[in-house]
């Protein structure tokens, strides 16, 4: 049964960093595609970062050049370092597993995911 596991979120003034960690058991993130996700109040979730079984990375527009994604094999976790946040990041971050490999617009979408972790809040006060 794949379980993932989510920390690292909490309060921060705009500017800030965070990282993010998502510790998988049950499966191997290297066999797999990895995904962030982020849902703010009152809005759908949206797609943040993705990284392919093969460690190409891909990005929302909306968090390029300020967050990078990336991962350890070896602890079989998923990191995602958020650099100057802004308040319109403030969302609970989630990040999500399929068993697909390689790039397809189909990982942009929640769809695209079969396996959820619970979230963390991220804060980023102005």
């Amino acid at each position: 049964q794949v379980q993932l596991i989510e920390s690292g979120g909490g309060l921060v003034q705009a500017g800030d960093s965070l990282r993010l960690s998502c510790a998988a058991s049950g499966r191997t993130f290297s066999t797999v595609n990895m995904g962030w996700f982020r849902q703010a109040p009152g809005k759908e979730r949206e797609f943040a970062a993705g990284i392919t079984w093969s460690g190409s990375l891909f990005y929302a527009d909306s968090v390029k050049a300020r967050f990078t994604i990336s991962r350890d094999i070896t602890k079989n976790t998923v990191y995602l370092q958020m650099n100057s946040l802004r308040p319109e990041d403030t969302a609970v971050y989630t990040c999500a597993t399929t068993t697909g490999r390689g790039y397809s617009e189909i990982y942009l979408r929640p769809e695209g995911y079969g396996h959820w972790g619970q979230g963390t809040q991220v804060t980023v006060s102005s």
